[in-house]
């Protein structure tokens, strides 16, 4: 099997796959893929709607505990992606407004319940029944409850940016609870969508946000360890791909990896693919497989632990750290103990803590 390893990058030991999301991350503003620039995917207006509505939901329930802005941005990625594709003003409006199918039991969008209407259309726009509405796609009635003037305009509008991510951080607090502890997290958020599979999404989203939300910034790197990064880091959310990615970018794969998955059809990378790309971006050109990039540069020992890397250098993983043959996976370290990640099959490129993989076995600075 370790031959078969060493010709492809491959994804963790299947006795070690990861049990959860880590992180998904990046930035577009200057600093880089901080707290302070936009997270991920999200629109810096929608970002700025979180973090009020973080700022202000003591005021209405005061017993609430734990309650984060990647929390508000796990449910709106799900819910809305963000309300991507619409213009947001200055004020938080957002136009065209949001709205759900309708709920009168056709089956629609998974619908089978009937909703009579209880608006009269004020918030979902039609008298004939319900249908959710907003970034948060409240439905009507539950808007009537936890509804709230963030912006200061004396309207609780869910089509609103400030105040639909206020109105969901009251409904996600409850009576109190205590967001910092995952069990009342996950009650929370089945009570928004009663579904297991929706709670895993959306704590899988909450999990890369917060990964994002503790990157170290970037400002201080420049030059071409700056442009590898940030040729890595635009390549999220590509699929992983076992044996794709060149040099030119994202590219089908092969069959197969240890578990049976193939790349054949599948357009993006593995580890070793986004390296590859990553620092060909800044004129350098590395072999195509994680143990023979390990032989490139100044290797840094594991015993360093992730405080001997910066920001640009390669991070490796072996089955017998130690040795180098065995090295299995690899990774771009961006800083504060994180790196841009191609995991496994089935995932995409992101942000993972540098222990989110098994067997850490130093790095390589290249540059």
């Amino acid at each position: 099997m370790l031959l078969l390893l060493s010709a492809v990058c491959c994804a963790a030991p299947i006795s070690n796959a990861i049990s959860a999301y880590v992180a998904l991350q990046t930035g577009t503003s200057d600093d880089g893929i901080a707290d302070g620039g936009t997270a991920a995917d999200i629109p810096a207006r929608m970002l700025a709607a979180y973090k009020k509505a973080i700022q202000q939901v003591g005021k209405h329930v005061p017993a609430c505990r734990g309650m984060r802005w990647p929390i508000l941005a796990g449910i709106a990625k799900v819910e809305s992606n963000h309300a991507t594709g619409r213009t947001i003003t200055a004020g938080g409006d957002i136009r065209p407004k949001i709205y759900g199918v309708l709920l009168n039991g056709s089956g629609a969008g998974g619908n089978t319940t009937v909703f009579p209407d209880t608006d009269n259309g004020r918030f979902d726009g039609t008298a004939s029944g319900e249908r959710a509405v907003g970034p948060f796609q409240f439905l009507p009635s539950t808007w009537e409850s936890v509804g709230e003037d963030a912006g200061g305009d004396k309207t609780a509008d869910p089509h609103n940016a400030d105040d639909a991510a206020l109105g969901a951080a009251i409904y996600l607090c409850g009576n109190g609870r205590d967001l910092a502890k995952r069990s009342q997290l996950k009650a929370a958020i089945f009570q928004y969508n009663r579904s297991h599979a929706y709670v895993a999404n959306v704590t899988g989203w909450i999990d890369q946000y917060t990964a994002a939300a503790k990157t170290t910034r970037l400002e201080n790197v420049s030059g071409k360890v700056r442009t590898v990064i940030d040729a890595a880091l635009s390549q999220r959310g590509v699929p992983y791909s076992w044996g794709g990615g060149n040099a030119n970018g994202p590219s089908t794969g092969i069959c197969c990896s240890p578990s049976g998955k193939s790349g054949t059809t599948i357009k993006g990378f593995d580890c070793s693919g986004l390296t590859t790309y990553a620092y060909a971006k800044a004129g350098v050109r590395l072999p195509r497989t994680a143990a023979a990039q390990a032989g490139v540069g100044r290797r840094i020992p594991a015993d360093g632990g992730a405080s001997a890397l910066k920001p640009g250098d390669l991070v490796f993983y072996a089955y017998a750290p130690g040795r180098d043959s065995t090295i299995y996976h690899v990774g771009i370290y961006v800083g504060g103990g994180q790196m841009i990640n191609a995991p496994r099959p089935g995932t995409v490129v992101r942000v993972d803590a540098v222990s989110a993989m098994s067997g850490y076995a130093g790095g390589a600075r290249i540059l």
